[in-house]
């Protein structure tokens, strides 16, 4: 602050000067000689006085640009999101940052004990679903990455949804929920599937008059949120919410890493944490929550939809990338929420509509179609040349180049990004479900 402040009184004083300057040479020096009438002084004056002035302007523009804030700069030195007029990225390298071990609560609603155990005991039963076959849990499996291993979500009487199941992990973090980013809170969400005629089916005052003819729901959603609480939709969105604030990740090797413990990232995941950032990877999914949606982005949320896809690629086509277009209201391209990398290795298959099931090629569609980068075996790309009917010129141009070690380095890093214990309880799922599909019937074991 202090040399910037010294740079512009610097770029003033030197203009000050400069234009004494010039008027005392002007009137007393050439003036006489030249025999320059008074009108004529004073025009040579201002001819002399605005190069002193572009000077002092050249001064105060190189303080602006070399000492401003970011925050300063950010607005004028990157575009923001069409869908978002008032989001811009930050200038400058990024900051890694672990997540936080516990997730903020709405004000004046903080989370307790007892909020949380009406929480889960709701995310559970399935008295919340219109038939009662169905569950939060049905389509977000805590043990398997938070979500169902289905491309697109299963609901009420077998009925299939569009979309993929975004995973409850680390949902707390979020500023924007739904792929479409339609939700702001985990409040407004929780009671979204519940009503949604294609996943749980239900009437939520239905709901609430079932919960509420039962003693023990009486006494649990007292036991939350005191005597006089009803059980409504709201309060039922509340503890469902509390519940989710509890399902947090941050033992993660990168969280681990980042605290001190330098060998918890193998060298490989290093270096793809080095590719993540140069790629650009890092542009959408930034912050502690690796995306732009979240609260704990650099603004906090408010730029975390994202055209995708933005470049035309033979992707688009074969996995169906703009069959749905989430929040665009027409176009070519889909708008939808930057969903979290945390967890990411667990939660396939991947993106709007579950239409990949490898994470090395979500790797190689993101870097492609939004970074515009060019995977090859090697790394190696030929050179293009384009030829423009309207210009009549011939472009020559050499796409930036990842190859297929690329790829799968920042695949290590990804994995890098899932928690310790959930890692556990996935493992120990996928032990049991392997284990269940060997055994023989009942009826034809040994006795």
């Amino acid at each position: 602050m202090f040399e910037s402040s010294l740079l512009f009184f610097t770029g003033i004083g030197a203009f000050v000067v400069g234009l004494g300057a010039a008027i005392l040479i002007v009137w007393r020096d050439l003036g006489p000689v030249a025999r320059l009438t008074a009108p004529q002084r004073v025009a040579l004056v201002v001819a002399l006085g605005g190069g002193v002035l572009a000077f002092g302007l050249k001064l105060t523009v190189i303080e602006t640009l070399t000492f401003a804030g970011r925050d300063r700069l950010a607005p004028v030195l990157t575009p923001a999101e069409p869908s978002e007029p008032e989001a811009a990225f930050e200038v400058g390298r990024p900051i890694w940052e672990p997540l936080p071990r516990v997730a903020p609560a709405p004000a004046g609603d903080p989370t307790t004990p007892e909020k949380v155990a009406l929480g889960r005991r709701l995310f559970f039963d399935t008295a919340l679903s219109r038939d009662g076959t169905l569950s939060c849990a049905s389509c977000h499996d805590l043990d398997r990455g938070g979500a169902d291993g289905r491309p697109t979500a299963v609901g009420i009487d077998g009925a299939v949804g569009s979309r993929n199941t975004p995973t409850v992990w680390n949902a707390a973090f979020q500023a924007r929920l739904f792929w479409d980013g339609r939700a702001g809170s985990l409040e407004e969400q929780a009671l979204g599937p519940i009503a949604n005629p294609i996943e749980m089916g239900a009437d939520v005052d239905d709901v609430a008059r079932r919960l509420a003819a039962d003693p023990s729901w009486r006494a649990d959603f007292v036991a939350a949120f005191g005597p006089a609480a009803a059980i409504e939709p709201a309060t039922i969105a509340r503890a469902l919410a509390a519940f989710e604030r509890t399902l947090v990740t941050p033992d993660a090797p990168y969280d681990r890493f980042l605290a001190g413990d330098t060998a918890a990232l193998t060298p490989r995941q290093i270096r793809g944490m080095s590719l993540f950032e140069t790629v650009g990877c890092i542009v959408c999914h930034a912050g502690p929550g690796f995306s732009r949606a979240s609260l704990l982005a650099p603004e906090g949320g408010r730029a975390g939809l994202r055209r995708f896809p933005s470049l035309a690629t033979p992707y688009t086509e074969k996995y169906r990338l703009t069959d749905d277009l989430g929040a665009a209201r027409g176009g070519t391209a889909g708008i939808w929420r930057v969903p979290s990398l945390r967890n990411v290795a667990l939660t396939g298959p991947w993106l709007h509509n579950g239409s990949v099931d490898d994470l090395s090629e979500v790797v190689r569609i993101m870097a492609t179609v939004q970074a515009g980068r060019e995977v090859s075996a090697d790394g190696r790309v030929a050179t293009r040349v384009e030829w423009s009917a309207e210009t009549r010129r011939l472009t020559r141009r050499t796409p930036a180049a990842l190859s297929e070690a690329d790829i799968a380095d920042i695949v290590a890093f990804l994995e890098a990004l899932t928690g310790d214990g959930l890692r556990k309880k996935a493992r120990a799922a996928a032990t049991a479900t392997a284990t269940a599909s060997t055994e023989p019937p009942l009826a034809s074991r040994s006795p």
